[in-house]
This record gives structure tokens, C-alpha cells and sequence, in this order.
């Protein structure tokens, strides 16, 4: 399964969302984004999946993947297009539930969760925290861009790296070999989401350009 292009996964967080997920997600989907989940662990299964709804039609309009962290009930009973499973969740059950065209992917810590992820079918890993994150304090120590790049050489699965990316270090992720990136804080604490989003667009098409030795 190719990743959305571009490959920037938007993580929902409504507890540090300035406005509304809808308005986020109509924000991130006008200025290019094409990348969603829904990660609200908390909302009972009723309204996650109510949600879910809203956000895949909206995104629908745009072409955009718009999935949900860990809910394979409500991603399937919704049309999600994506699910992203917590560490340790192999997508087995899931790929059997979603089918061959939905993306299915998981958290990462270390290579070894990246390997099982591959092994099981995966279509891409997030490998966190790469650098200190405000939105996940707990997740440490921070694996750092070297780490990310080991990661990267050493699996042909696509690794998305996750954990205080922003638009100042999104380069260097993409520099040390990452598919693409995933943001959550960055994007639900922004007063205008829709200008970080095309900020962080125009930057990973460069760094991905500039990789390939091509001009953006």
C-alpha cells in the first residue's frame, strides 16, 4: 500500500485542539494534507464512531485517508480507509477485517517492533519519540535522528517518524531516511492549522526532493 501523498499522518489530540477536530481536519485537508487519524482513546465507542463518520466524509471530499487509532470496529463499520495500531498489535486480524486496500500500520519503539510490524504485513511503522515531545512527556528518552536513521536502513518498511516533529526538524528526519512524518501537537495547538500544515508540506517535499537530488 503506497503512503498518501504527501506522507504527513495528522494525529487528533481534542484535549489540546484549539477548535473543533472537524475544523482541524477541513484546515488540514484545504491546505494539502491528505494523512488523518482519529486517536480519541477516551470517547466512548458510540461517539468515536460517529466522529469517524464525520471525518471520513469530509475527507472524502478532498481524496484524503482518514482513519482511527486502534478501533478496527469502527474503521470497518465506518469505511475508513487506514488504522494505526498500538505497539505490540500485530495487523493479522485487522488486514483480515479491513481488507488488502486498507493502510494498516503501527507504533514502533526500537527496530524490533519495527521487524514484527514488517513480518506481519504492515504497510508502514511509526518509530517514536524522535525527538522530546510536549504532547507525549512520558515517552522518553527521545531515539534522536541517528536512531532513526539505523532504524531506516535496516527495514524496507516505510518509517514514519513520530514525537515532537515540527517544521524545523522534519528535514532531517526525511534526511535520515524517513517515508514521511507524523504530527499531532503542532497541528492541534496552531491558531491557524491550515498554515502549519502547509508549512510542513512545503518542507517535507523539499527535504524529500532534495534526497532524491531533485529540485521541488
Amino acid at each position: 500500500m503506497t503512503l498518501p501523498d504527501p506522507p504527513i499522518l495528522v494525529i487528533t489530540d481534542r484535549r489540546q485542539a484549539r477548535r473543533p477536530l472537524e475544523d482541524i481536519a477541513a484546515a488540514v485537508f484545504v491546505a494539502g494534507g491528505r494523512w488523518l487519524s482519529l486517536r480519541e482513546k477516551d470517547l466512548d465507542p458510540v461517539s468515536r464512531a460517529a466522529l469517524l463518520a464525520r471525518l471520513v466524509a469530509l475527507g472524502r471530499g478532498y481524496g484524503a485517508v482518514v482513519g482511527v487509532h486502534e478501533d478496527v470496529a469502527a474503521a470497518c463499520a465506518m469505511g475508513a480507509g487506514a488504522l494505526h495500531l498500538p505497539a505490540g498489535i500485530l495487523p493479522l486480524a485487522a488486514r483480515r477485517a479491513l481488507g488488502a486496500k486498507a493502510l494498516i500500520g503501527g507504533s514502533a519503539h526500537d527496530e524490533d517492533e519495527i521487524a514484527a510490524l514488517a513480518s506481519a504485513g504492515a504497510d508502514y511503522a511509526t518509530l517514536s519519540p524522535i525527538f522530546l515531545s510536549a504532547s507525549k512527556p512520558g515517552y522518553g528518552p527521545a531515539l534522536g535522528v541517528h536512531r532513526l536513521a539505523s532504524a531506516a536502513a535496516a527495514s524496507a518498511l516505510d518509517i514514519i517518524a513520530l514525537g515532537g516533529v515540527d517544521d524545523g526538524n522534519a528535514a532531517s528526519c526525511i534526511a535520515a531516511g524517513a517515508a514521511g512524518i507524523a504530527v499531532m501537537g503542532s497541528v492541534m495547538t496552531a491558531v491557524d492549522p491550515g498554515r502549519v500544515m502547509a508549512g510542513l508540506i512545503k518542507t517535507l517535499r523539499a527535504a524529500l526532493a532534495a534526497r532524491r537530488g531533485t529540485v521541488s
